[in-house]
């Protein structure tokens, strides 16, 4: 695996190996480090469908407000370039700000009506300050396909409008959500939850499964809400919102709503910020009757 550093290392190193292939395909898997096993799914899709695999690790300061967690983001470099060398990664990308950020700069991307709700309501700027950096990285790597997970859905659903409106040539896949066996999202901040907050957390998840098992908006909502009602006995537990959405705008849907649909939540947990979604299909008959939550179980248990 080869380390770049600067853009021009980045350049030489990908020209060099796309000039050995007759038709070569670039794959990218942009992230901020930390690295999961959920970044190693999505690595793990770049690899089957790509002839070269670019992984980038750089903490986006633009994408963070001036009271998160920018200085205290988990950085593991050492650890991460290890995952991408085991992971069969060919260039790891690892720019300091000021090589992605020099002085001077002044042109950024606004991601329009979608910034604006949701984590981007609660996260002013947020959504801006990715897409910025996300349409930097594309124009430096030029992949031919970009992997993203379906964790962060507002986030995916933003980079597909930029790549649409900005006629970018870049296939974008999404990877499933990684959980680990509990059901909590994989996510590089769980690292913040004490023990007593991860039981809480894990209601985020207990929350969707119950409203999978619903297929009318009304009832998948207040099958969710019940089980959040849990999670607010415990004072460090803050639901921002539970929200029912169109995958593609993030547009809330009215109840009545049948077809596709996205049940999106975002909570606070001590220090920890969480998101977490389902795909609902409403109107038709429930497609895993499995997917039932059993209130009694150890793992919605609240301490």
């Amino acid at each position: 695996m080869r380390v770049a550093h600067t853009i021009a290392e980045l350049s030489d190193m990908r020209d060099e190996l796309t000039a050995t292939q007759p038709r070569p395909t670039v794959s990218f898997v942009p992230t901020m480090g930390a690295l999961h096993a959920g970044h190693c799914a999505l690595i793990g899709i770049a690899r089957n469908v790509a002839d070269v695999v670019v992984v980038s690790i750089f903490v986006n300061p633009l994408q963070f407000g001036p009271d998160e967690d920018y200085a205290r983001y988990p950085r593991a470099l050492e650890h991460d370039l290890g995952v991408c060398e085991a992971q069969g990664v060919d260039i790891a990308f690892v720019p300091s700000v000021s090589e992605l950020y020099p002085s001077g700069r002044h042109v950024s991307v606004s991601a329009g009506p979608i910034g604006t709700v949701l984590e981007g309501r609660a996260r002013p700027s947020h959504f801006d300050g990715m897409l910025t950096v996300v349409t930097k990285l594309f124009n430096i790597v030029r992949p031919d396909k970009a992997i993203f997970g379906q964790k962060d859905a507002q986030q995916l659903a933003a980079i597909r409008r930029l790549v649409a409106d900005l006629n970018f040539d870049i296939d974008i896949v999404a990877g499933p959500i990684a959980r680990e066996d509990d059901g909590l999202a994989l996510s590089s901040r769980n690292h913040y939850l004490l023990p007593p907050q991860r039981k809480t957390a894990l209601l985020i998840s207990a929350a969707l499964r119950a409203a999978a098992r619903h297929d009318d908006a009304p009832s998948a909502l207040q099958a969710a809400r019940s089980v959040l009602g849990l999670a607010e006995r415990d004072e460090t537990f803050g639901l921002d919102y539970l929200s029912l959405v169109n995958p593609q705008t993030f547009a809330e849907l009215p109840e009545d709503h049948q077809g596709e649909a996205l049940l999106v939540i975002a909570a606070n947990v001590g220090d920890a910020r969480l998101v977490d979604n389902v795909e609902l299909v409403l109107g038709h008959s429930v497609a895993d009757p499995e997917a039932t939550l059993d209130l009694d179980r150890d793992d919605v248990e609240v301490c």
